[in-house]
């Protein structure tokens, strides 16, 4: 199945491009719970390698309430992308609300040493609408 990435941001050459998906199967609305997986694809358009280091998101629910979550690496990897080459890997955000957002960066590494926050683009959390 080909993905289709809503949503994209550019910084120094290095692209960052996220799809969004509400699971009604791994939510308990009943419970108010919701939960939404997203595929990031990472391009790296520069002239040099570059690592990511650590990452750090900014999540938001429904009612405006913040939480700020910051790690190494993503899922587990710390990946180097040569020019050219892309990284991909899939993750999921629960929320307490309906709806929310998420945006942030990553910290990467260049090859010659150099450190660059790379953004990662705002994207909406929307779970459809349900009839009661």
């Amino acid at each position: 199945m080909k993905q289709l990435f809503q949503h994209a941001a550019v910084t120094e050459g290095v692209t960052v491009r996220v799809a969004v998906n509400f699971l009604p199967e791994q939510s308990r609305i009943d419970a108010g719970k919701w939960f939404w997986v997203y595929h990031i694809r990472i391009e790296n358009g520069s002239d040099q390698s570059i690592r990511l280091l650590s990452r750090h998101w900014r999540i938001t629910d429904g009612r405006g309430m913040i939480n700020f979550v910051d790690g190494e690496g993503v899922v587990g990897e710390q990946p180097l992308l040569a020019p050219g080459a892309s990284h991909d890997y899939v993750s999921g955000c629960p929320l307490g609300t309906p709806h929310g957002s998420m945006e942030g960066h990553y910290t990467m590494q260049r090859a010659d040493g150099s450190m660059v926050d790379v953004a990662i683009p705002f994207f909406p959390l929307a779970a459809p609408a349900t009839a009661n």
